[in-house]
């Protein structure tokens, strides 16, 4: 126990990452909560026995042993049939989400469901009290009638359960649930990351400190990876305690091998434990979206890309994913999106870290859908009614590179379009893609 608490920020993080997106946590949680409840209510029966508040041989449904055992083992079953069905349902959902959609949803949303984690370990649970109960059954000389009543209170929850699960999954499988919840997700990042409202007129940029060569250069050392976090609040305390500023080069996202450049440490460096600074940014395997505001944009762009693909070819799911990134990129240009920099009670900055900027998410929300879905009437008009609307809702110094991304878009429609019927009906802006006239339209 006392290692979990010495653990290193990386690793501490790098471990609640991969609990959150584990399906047997719940379950072992289960186990350690069936243990502890199930020794609660065998001792508050015995306390209704003592009190006279029911007969062990009448109270509740009067079973007999054999009856009592029979309906403990049907429980039992329908449970682990529950338990097995549900595995298996997860596994081909996972197959077909990752191949239909995208595979970066499976961590970060499939694996990640509590209701889907709760109700399996419900299941666990159910189970593991049936099967404590017949254990109990065989030792004693009466029934524990209180124990199989609730059993049987717990089997009947699970049937529930499970019918609620079908449900939930049915409708959690559908497109529009999955890049709304995608999308969800991308607006609490961006929350998180970019805290500042925008302004109403453009904010000069900073003139860039002039730092000078860096008196310590930090490679990172260990396993490549990509950058998942940074423990901004951890370089804060070091760049204090040492009277530095430290310059994180990767931004979240970044991938990172051996000996690339991590830090630029200026001022008295020496005092500066690289060692330490190695244990403040966290690396993995795959993306998260803890601190990454660009990953819940190229998750919507990707399920959009292969719903354009001529293996789906499903624009109307690619138009689900655009309503959610015109949603994110309105959020992003209502937000102040300067680079960080961390500031301590003097002003003095000491962090300096990169975040991605407005055109950034610009060029990723149009780009590549452009490129595939141009010839697309539907994708065509969505696309414009993005630019079209943003432009009315945000400041004039956002307008710059949805106009680029406009010109674009008729460039490119041009080289699609042979017909000028075609050419002319892309030309309008449509919420739903290829739907009714468009309110412009019909006031003309």
């Amino acid at each position: 126990m006392m290692e979990i608490f010495n653990m290193t920020w990386n690793r501490r993080y790098s471990m609640m990452s991969y609990l959150k997106s584990s399906l047997w946590v719940v379950p072992v949680f289960a186990l350690i909560i069936e243990l502890a409840v199930k020794r609660l209510f065998e001792n508050f029966g015995v306390w209704m026995v003592r009190q006279g508040c029911y007969d062990l041989k009448t109270g509740f449904f009067a079973l007999s042993a054999a009856e009592a055992h029979a309906v403990l083992d049907r429980i039992f079953t329908i449970n682990l049939s529950c338990l097995v069905f549900t595995f298996g349902s997860l596994l081909v959902a996972i197959q077909v989400a990752g191949g239909q959609y995208t595979p970066r949803i499976i961590a970060t949303t499939l694996l990640r469901d509590n209701v889907i984690r709760c109700i399996v370990g419900f299941f666990v649970f159910t189970m593991l009290w049936a099967n404590r109960t017949m254990i109990q059954l065989g030792h004693l000389d009466v029934v524990p009638q209180f124990q199989l009543f609730l059993t049987m209170v717990f089997g009947l929850g699970a049937i529930i359960a499970f019918i609620l699960l079908i449900d939930y999954a049915a409708k959690l499988l559908r497109p529009v649930s999955l890049v709304g919840r995608i999308g969800e997700q991308g607006i609490e990042v961006i929350k998180n990351v970019y805290p500042d409202p925008a302004r109403n007129v453009a904010v000069p940029a900073l003139p860039s400190r002039k730092l000078g060569s860096p008196d310590h250069i930090i490679n990172y050392q260990g396993k490549s990876g990509i950058v998942l976090a940074v423990n901004l609040q951890g370089l804060m305390s070091e760049a204090q305690r040492t009277d530095s500023i430290i310059r994180v080069l990767p931004q979240v996202g970044d991938f990172l091998t051996e000996d690339d450049p991590l830090f630029y440490v200026y001022g008295n460096s020496g005092a500066i434990d690289g060692r330490k600074l190695l244990t403040l940014i966290a690396l993995g395997s795959e993306r998260t979206m803890e601190q990454d505001p660009l990953f819940s944009f190229r998750i919507e762009v990707d399920i959009a890309l292969k719903a354009l693909s001529p293996a789906i070819n499903d624009p109307t799911t690619a138009v689900l994913a655009i309503d959610q990134l015109h949603r994110l990129l309105r959020m992003v240009g209502m937000r102040s999106l300067r680079t960080h920099e961390i500031m301590d009670k003097t002003g003095q900055p000491r962090v300096i870290f990169r975040t991605p900027n407005w055109e950034d998410f610009v060029h990723l929300t149009f780009r590549e859908i452009r490129q595939s879905g141009a010839g697309n009437i539907q994708i065509a008009r969505r696309l414009r009614e993005v630019v079209e609307s943003l432009t009315q809702s945000l400041p004039e110094y956002r307008h710059p590179a949805l106009r680029e991304e406009l010109d674009l878009l008729d460039r490119a429609m041009a080289g699609h379009h042979l017909f000028p019927e075609d050419l002319a009906l892309a030309s309008i802006p449509d919420s739903q893609g290829l739907g009714a006239t468009s309110h412009k339209q019909s006031q003309e």
